[in-house]
């Protein structure tokens, strides 16, 4: 469904009610919601602000709930909560893209369900409540969204691409490293595809991976070979 622009008063009470925040002063929720094709003031800004603190306030929160990890492990799982991908969900979650101000342009192109554009605004919002109500207020909605993410995140693996867990899961058990070998390579030379086994002799394992360049292919293989791996570990306990 398409949502009508510039959104109704109620559709915007309605999101406050969702943020859990009492704003006090609505031109400025509205500008956060204001993207730059509906015209000025815009949520650039506002954005720019919020990314900072959202960045501030997770690392505090991340700084609390893991006080045995190591700074790596923390930038990683921070770098993940706070990427387009985590923010957009959010921002879907707030049904954000029905209270969005957007040009004609973008509303036609469907704009409102564009992820680039639900994280600006939801970080936007995080600059509008920490402009109306400081970093203690900012810091509370953050939380109150984030909470359930942090929850569920082991800090130790989020960030890492399926080789290194492998090598670091075989590490653990003193197991040999897999080896990778190209078996094919398929099509003409600027559109190539790789196939690639992946072997770990030790735990009878043998897998295969395609993609565009041998180290996406192998990529592939090790996610493939991630449970195989743990499915056996699991029948020598």
């Amino acid at each position: 469904m398409t949502p009508a622009t510039p959104p109704q008063n109620d559709a915007l009470r309605r999101l406050t009610e969702r943020l859990g925040h009492p704003v006090q002063r609505p031109e400025i929720l509205r500008q956060a919601l204001t993207h730059r094709s509906y015209g000025t003031p815009n949520n650039e800004r506002l954005e720019f602000l919020g990314d900072g603190v959202l960045n501030c306030a997770i690392a505090s929160l991340l700084y609390e709930r893991f006080p045995r990890h190591p700074e790596g492990d923390l930038s990683r799982v921070r770098a993940h909560l706070v990427n387009q991908d985590s923010l957009a969900r959010l921002a879907q979650d707030l049904e954000l893209g029905e209270v969005l101000f957007l040009g004609e342009g973008e509303l036609k192109s469907g704009g409102f369900r564009r992820p680039s554009i639900l994280a600006d605004a939801l970080e936007a919002i995080f600059g509008a409540v920490f402009v109306e109500g400081g970093f203690d207020a900012a810091n509370r909605l953050i939380r109150r969204l984030y909470d359930p993410l942090v929850l569920e995140i082991d800090p130790a693996l989020v960030g890492k691409d399926p080789k290194t867990l492998l090598q670091e899961l075989l590490q653990g058990r003193r197991i040999d490293l897999p080896r990778y070998s190209v078996l094919e390579v398929a099509g003409e030379a600027h559109e190539q595809t790789f196939c690639v086994e992946c072997l770990i002799p030790a735990l009878d394992v043998r897998t295969l991976g395609q993609g565009g360049s041998r180290r996406g292919a192998e990529q592939h293989a090790a996610q493939a070979a991630l449970p195989a791996v743990r499915q056996v570990l699991k029948g020598h306990k």
